[in-house]
C-alpha cells in the first residue's frame, strides 16, 4: 500500500516508464538509509544519508531513470554512488554500469549493500569529474548530485552519440536538469525541467 502511494505520486509527476516504475516498487529503499529515517523511507523526498549528502527523492531517481533509458544505453557511467539506491535501480534496466563514490565511507556502505542485494554493477572511490577513463566510453554519463560546470573529461568519454545527464545550477540560482548530447566533437546543451 504504501509502495503504491509512491507509484501514484510517480504517475501523477508523468514517470510513465513501467520498467522504471516497477524497478522503484521492487528496490527496498528503506535499506539505503539509517534505521532512523526508514519509516520516511517510501515517502517521495530526499533523506540525509551522512556526510552532508542525501539519497534523492524518488522522483527525481525515476525522471534520471527514464532519461537514460531513452537513450538505449549500453555502457552508463553514474557520478555519484551515494547510498546505492540509483545505482540499484540502474543496474536492473541497463546492461553495464560503472558508478564512482568520492566519500569512501558512502562508497563503503553502498558497495556492501549492492553486493548483498546482488547489483551486477562495478564501482569505485574517485572523483567523479574524472569520470572512469579506463571503461570509457559511455553511451550515458549520469551525474546525480547538482554541479555549477560540466568537466570536460566526462563529456569526452561520451560515444560519438552518447549523453551527460545532470542537475545544473545557472549563474542565478536555480537548478535545470540538464542533457548535453554529443555530436561527433560538438555538444549539444538542453534544459529539460
Amino acid at each position: 500500500m504504501i509502495v503504491q502511494r509512491l507509484l501514484n505520486q510517480l504517475i501523477a509527476q508523468d514517470v510513465r516508464d513501467f520498467r522504471v516504475l516497477a524497478a522503484i516498487a521492487k528496490v527496498p529503499r528503506q535499506l539505503f538509509v539509517d534505521e532512523a529515517m526508514a519509516h520516511k523511507a517510501w515517502d517521495n523526498t530526499a533523506l540525509p544519508i551522512g556526510h552532508g549528502q542525501t539519497i534523492s527523492q524518488p522522483y527525481i531517481v525515476a525522471r534520471m531513470t527514464e532519461l537514460v533509458l531513452k537513450a538505449s544505453p549500453r555502457r552508463v557511467l553514474e557520478v555519484g554512488t551515494g547510498s546505492g539506491y540509483q545505482t540499484l535501480i540502474l543496474s536492473r534496466l541497463v546492461d553495464t554500469l560503472y558508478s564512482v563514490e568520492r566519500i569512501h565511507a558512502l562508497h563503503a556502505r553502498a558497495a556492501e549493500r549492492l553486493w548483498r542485494l546482488d547489483a551486477p554493477a562495478t564501482l569505485a572511490v574517485a572523483d567523479g569529474g574524472e569520470g572512469w577513463p579506463e571503461a570509457a566510453p559511455f553511451d550515458v554519463i549520469l551525474l546525480t548530485a547538482c554541479a555549477q560546470t560540466l568537466p570536460q573529461a566526462l563529456l569526452e568519454q561520451l560515444t560519438p552519440e552518447g549523453a551527460l545527464i545532470a542537475p545544473l545550477e545557472e549563474s542565478d540560482g536555480s537548478q535545470w536538469l540538464t542533457q548535453v548530447k554529443r555530436i561527433g566533437c560538438a555538444f549539444e546543451k538542453r534544459r529539460l525541467e
